[in-house]
C-alpha cells in the first residue's frame, strides 16, 4: 500500500468537512481567510514595533548606530541563513502534503523544527548570554565597557540613547523568539499528526496554513536583521 492510500484511509473515517460548510472548498478558503486575517492583526503589531523603532531612530541616529555596532554581526548573519533554509524546508513540507508524500512530509517538517531550535539556540546560548556578559542588557548593570565604550564615544552618542536602541532590540528580537517558540509547537503537532497519515492530498490546509505562519515569522527577522544589525553599515 503506498503513502498516499495509508494517508487517505486514515482520513476515511474522519468527515471531509465540517457541517457549517457546503463543500470542502468553501472549508479551505474560509481557514485560508482565517490565517490571513490572523496575520494581518500580527503585522499590525510588529508594524508598532517598527513605527516606533524608526521614530526614536529619526531622533538618535548616532546613538542607534553605536548600540548597532555592539552586536556581533555574525550571529544575525547565521541567523538569517538558517531562516532560509527553514522556509524552504517548510514550503517543501506543504508540497509533500499537497502531494500525499507522507514520509518527505515529517522529514521536511523535522528540518523546519530542527532549523528553529538552531536559530534559538544560537540567539539564547551564544548572542544573549554574550550581550549579558558584556553589560549590554538594559536593567542589568547596563555600561558598555573597553572597546564597546570607545565605539560609543567615537560616534558621540550618549549611553542612555545607546540603552534606548538596546530596550527595542531586546523587545523586537524577544517578541520574534516568542513567535518561534510558538511555531515550534505548532510544527510539533504538525509532525505528529503527519506521522499518524492525517493529512493528504485532500486534506493538507493546516500544514499550508502554519506554513504561512512560519513564513511570516521568517520575513519579519529578513526586516530585523537590518534595521538592527547594519545601521550605518560596517568597517
Amino acid at each position: 500500500m503506498s503513502e498516499s492510500e495509508i494517508a487517505v484511509g486514515a482520513l476515511a473515517a474522519r468527515p471531509a468537512r465540517a457541517h457549517q460548510f457546503e463543500n470542502a472548498d468553501q472549508q479551505s478558503a474560509a481557514s485560508s481567510l482565517g490565517m490571513w486575517t490572523f496575520l494581518a492583526t500580527e503585522i499590525m503589531f510588529f508594524g508598532g514595533l517598527f513605527a516606533g523603532y524608526e521614530v526614536y531612530r529619526s531622533h538618535y541616529l548616532a546613538a542607534f548606530e553605536a548600540g548597532s555596532r555592539l552586536l556581533d554581526a555574525r550571529f544575525g548573519v547565521t541567523n538569517t541563513a538558517i531562516l532560509i533554509a527553514s522556509s524552504l524546508t517548510m514550503a517543501m513540507a506543504v508540497h509533500s502534503a499537497q502531494t500525499g508524500k507522507r514520509r518527505a512530509l515529517v522529514s521536511y517538517l523535522f528540518l523546519t523544527m530542527l532549523l528553529g531550535v538552531a536559530f534559538l539556540g544560537i540567539k539564547f546560548t551564544f548572542e544573549w548570554s554574550r550581550d549579558y556578559v558584556e553589560h549590554l542588557i538594559p536593567g542589568f548593570g547596563f555600561g558598555p565597557v573597553g572597546e564597546n565604550l570607545e565605539i560609543i564615544q567615537r560616534h558621540n552618542a550618549l549611553v542612555p540613547q545607546v540603552q534606548l536602541f538596546f530596550c527595542f532590540y531586546f523587545f523586537m528580537t524577544g517578541m520574534h523568539a516568542l513567535h518561534m517558540i510558538v511555531g515550534l509547537g505548532i510544527l510539533l503537532v504538525l509532525l505528529l499528526a503527519a506521522r499518524r497519515g492525517e493529512y493528504s492530498p485532500d486534506h493538507f490546509a493546516p500544514v499550508e496554513n502554519s506554513g504561512l505562519y512560519w513564513h511570516f515569522v521568517d520575513i519579519v527577522w529578513i526586516f530585523l536583521f537590518p534595521l538592527l544589525y547594519l545601521i550605518g553599515g560596517r568597517y
